[in-house]
């Protein structure tokens, strides 16, 4: 009896025990691709369909810039007014693509590796409501949301890239939106973030303000912590007027880009959901055509983000079985290139955090870890189908995170591992594995453990007074926004930000200069 608390007296010291960086069992860039919805004779199939949309139908509504760009590389407009590209253009493109880059932090700590079949998960959507966290209610999304969010988000160590997920309804224009969005997602936290602009001239505001946070004029290209997410294209196949001009600039600032398309199958991309996906790639391919057109290998993920509808009314459906499988399919498409992928899943339709959220979150997460999507975006805190975020949802669904990542991670197979030695010295000894130093040495680098959910036998959660996930993530919650401010951008740089444009985050805790 005495070996046995002895051995759970030493477990416990080491459960407590900070683990190493790099040392744990889980870690952001794990290798996917373990899940192949497609084979390779259909992925050739996929490919070679979007070439001849790109070809035959080509692109609307192109800008003046990107017509010059791809006319002057051999493509051409029609009677119609669309832009063709022919199938050389674009497999050139691929081939001048950049296959893998860094997407640094803003402190060296949190850079990631994009590219390969190496997994992320990241926040993002454009939410426009709040389930408060005070009220259990829903309310319009503001600033300070979004500010909140990132500073949740900093703590919470399987979300590796946060991209803003809700929008600022309390600002007026879009210059408000963009720069206070930039500035308060870059505050929030020094993991890489992610911001989208409406404006070709506010890129570039954007970029100064980056700038001057990193400590002078160029800082940011040399050190792009941050990634436009560009929804460059209005489904079917015609590049957004607004976007498709910010295309360029943030080329020209030195920022990565996700080039996303977000057809919705049955609405705006076709029902059938191979045919959804050969719209998505051909979408992609063409803004991947034209940034490398205008700066060959410039940082790009292929951000094929096909979502599907419930065919009986038309709404979108972010948590379905469908959805799982297209995103999955899209990520192995983009990987099949070897571009680097981005693909959305999480989105759960559910409007609290309750079972249903749950498995619709687990099982488009999940699939898509596994098809090895570098980028999994929407993974963390979205419910109502894109329409709602909520701050107890990302910290329980940080817990789903850690789990899905180690499934990617599996089983490795050593001759260590397999035990043998350690198997006889427990037949010949103890008898029980609990106290042994090959049990004691793999607490913290074969196993992951959750930060709200509960393994409490049931009369153990009755007398530590039977709480539910979302009861404990809610006190996650108020206890990260009291007290956990990041200063990470100096002082004085935020007072120059703030002379320099119209910041309405108010000054508070650790940067209120």
């Amino acid at each position: 009896m005495g070996r046995r608390a002895g051995g759970r007296a030493a477990r416990v010291a080491l459960r407590l025990a900070p683990t190493p960086t790099g040392a744990g069992a889980i870690r952001p860039g794990l290798s996917g691709g373990a899940y192949r919805p497609l084979s390779d004779g259909q992925l050739a199939d996929v490919f070679d369909a979007a070439l001849g949309l790109l070809e035959d139908l080509g692109m609307g509504d192109p800008t003046p810039e990107i017509l010059g760009l791809v006319c002057a590389a051999g493509g051409r407009v029609d009677h119609d007014g669309r832009l063709r590209f022919p199938r050389d253009m674009v497999k050139r493109a691929i081939d001048t693509a950049a296959k893998e880059f860094t997407l640094h932090g803003f402190d060296d700590d949190h850079g990631i590796e994009i590219g390969g079949d190496r997994v992320h998960f990241a926040t993002a959507g454009a939410a426009v409501l709040m389930l408060d966290h005070e009220t259990g209610r829903f309310r319009e999304s503001t600033l300070q949301d979004l500010y909140d969010l990132a500073r949740l988000a900093d703590t919470l160590d399987n979300i590796h890239l946060f991209v803003r997920p809700v929008v600022t309804r309390d600002m007026e224009t879009s210059r408000d939106v963009d720069l206070n969005t930039a500035f308060a997602t870059m505050i929030g936290t020094s993991k890489p973030i992610g911001v989208s602009m409406f404006q070709p001239a506010q890129v570039h505001e954007v970029a100064a303000m980056f700038d001057i946070a990193l400590g002078g004029e160029g800082r940011f290209r040399l050190r792009p912590f941050c990634k436009a997410n560009n929804t460059f294209v209005v489904p079917p196949l015609r590049f957004a007027e607004d976007s498709a001009l910010c295309l360029p600039e943030q080329v020209r600032v030195g920022m990565p880009i996700n080039l996303l398309s977000a057809g919705q199958a049955g609405a705006t991309s076709p029902a059938a959901l191979a045919g959804s996906l050969v719209q998505a790639l051909a979408e992609c391919l063409a803004g991947l055509t034209v940034v490398n057109l205008l700066a060959p290998g410039h940082p790009c993920v292929m951000g094929l983000w096909p979502f599907v509808s419930d065919l009986r009314t038309g709404a979108m459906t972010g948590g379905s079985g469908e959805e799982a499988v297209l995103n999955a399919a899209a990520a192995q498409t983009a990987n099949y290139l070897g571009l680097p992928s981005g693909v959305a899943a999480g989105m759960a339709d559910a409007k609290v955090p309750d079972a249903q959220a749950g498995h619709e979150k687990g099982q488009t997460v999940m699939l898509a870890a596994q098809a090895g999507a570098n980028l999994i975006y929407e993974s963390a805190g979205m419910l109502a189908s894109l329409m709602a975020c909520s701050p107890e949802m990302m910290v329980i669904d940080n817990d789903m995170l850690g789990s899905i990542n180690r499934t990617v991670r599996g089983i490795e197979v050593t001759p260590d591992s397999l035990s043998t030695a350690t198997i006889a010295e427990v037949v010949y000894g103890a008898g029980h594995y609990l106290g042994h130093s090959q049990t004691l040495a793999m607490m913290q680098t074969e196993y992951v453990y959750p930060v709200v959910g509960n393994r409490l036998s049931p009369d153990d959660w009755v007398d530590a007074g039977a709480r539910g996930a979302h009861d404990v993530a809610n006190d996650y919650v108020r206890r990260t926004l009291a007290t956990h401010h990041p200063d990470h951008v100096p002082g004085a740089r935020l007072r120059e930000i703030r002379n320099s444009f119209p910041i309405r985050l108010a000054p508070q805790g650790c940067w209120a200069g």
